[in-house]
């Protein structure tokens, strides 16, 4: 029998929120862990893999970075990935050229950065004063700093590590000749698009499609095989059509299979889980609109700053706004049907998951 909305919802969460192993394993599993500096009340890398490795702290990540096989890079959006699939996207070629001048500045900053080793952006700012900048949000930010951001872009330089949370780059070197020659682009290609459907599946078509247009931005040099990769893709994955919409999923799992179970428990999850990343997937199986508000003025914000998804069980029933100060979590919900739930088993399966959160806060404070 065809899957059901309810089971790919139920293959979603139970796929996606494995068994927690450890940390090379569970980046393994995702395939991609995105990243975003907002600490609310930790980063999303940390708040996502909290799930999906045994014991894992906050931080730990940016700790472990520099002793595990992963990057920090953009893809469908920034954060770590393997190695191997890292190298599919270089060398990359910007949309955007740099003018003579810049590229000289770029390659100044390299050669400098090739003397030190490692360099910290404090240390390369004070070096070269290339004075201050607009940046995206309207501030000021210096203009050092956002030429080392687009040489790392551009696979110039790669981070070593975090500094407090400040990356510290380092040269790129060029990848050695992969054994058996070039992996030809199309295949390259494939393989990240394989990569995005087993982090996000089960897909409905126009979350595959708006995938591979933000796939652009890691791939640039190749944006205009997007719609040739799309109908591989299509013609590769398991699919069907529910109601009027055509989803998409490994050709070999089987969402309406019985191994697919889900906890009784309560999760608070980061907004760019991949539980709840795909907004449009959200409202499909969850019937309401939710909706990352960090970037709204506060008198328009109805969730607050930076809402996490509440799911217990199957459903996500609200939200959580949590705050760590100085050793002390504090929390406020919110809830669709007004209220909590009033059984005694979500009672205590919130409360279980409050001081899971506690434990995995206890050392954000570095």
């Amino acid at each position: 029998m065809p899957p059901t909305l309810e089971q790919f919802r139920r293959y979603a969460i139970a796929r996606s929120l494995f068994k927690p192993t450890t940390l090379p394993r569970a980046i393994r599993k995702l395939g991609f862990v995105q990243a975003d500096p907002i600490r609310a009340p930790a980063r999303a890398q940390d708040l996502t893999l909290r799930h999906r490795v045994v014991g894992y702290r906050a931080g730990d990540l940016e700790r472990r970075y520099s002793r595990l096989k992963v990057e920090e890079d953009y893809f469908v959006n920034y954060g770590y990935l393997l190695r191997e699939h890292h190298r599919l996207m270089h060398p990359r070629t910007a949309a955007k050229r740099w003018s003579p001048s810049r590229a000289a500045r770029a390659q100044e900053l390299l050669a400098f950065i090739r003397e030190q080793g490692t360099a910290h952006p404090r240390v390369v700012d004070r070096r070269f004063e290339h004075g201050k900048i607009l940046n995206w949000f309207g501030g000021a930010t210096n203009a050092t700093t956002r030429l080392l951001d687009e040489m790392h872009y551009r696979g110039l330089l790669r981070v070593a590590r975090r500094d407090s949370g400040t990356r510290v780059y380092a040269p790129r070197e060029p990848e050695p000749a992969a054994a058996g020659g070039e992996i030809p682009v199309d295949e390259r290609i494939d393989t990240l698009v394989d990569l995005i459907v087993g982090k996000y599946a089960p897909l409905p078509a126009r979350s595959l499609a708006q995938l591979l247009r933000f796939l652009r931005g890691g791939i640039p040099q190749w944006s205009r095989r997007r719609s040739a990769s799309l109908e591989r893709a299509k013609r590769r994955l398991a699919s069907i059509r529910l109601d009027g919409i055509d989803w998409y999923w490994p050709a070999a799992e089987a969402p309406a299979s019985r191994r697919w179970r889900v906890e009784p428990t309560v999760r608070l999850l980061t907004p760019f889980d991949p539980v709840v990343w795909d907004r449009h997937r959200f409202e499909l199986f969850w019937g309401w609109q939710y909706r990352f508000e960090a970037y709204t003025p506060a008198a328009k914000r109805k969730l607050g700053y930076y809402a996490l998804p509440l799911l217990w069980g199957e459903q996500v029933i609200g939200w959580g706004n949590l705050n760590y100060i100085a050793g002390a979590l504090r929390s406020s919900f919110g809830y669709l049907a007004g209220r909590a739930p009033r059984e005694a088993a979500f009672g205590a399966a919130l409360e279980a998951e409050l001081e899971r959160m506690r434990v995995f806060l206890s050392r954000a404070g570095d």
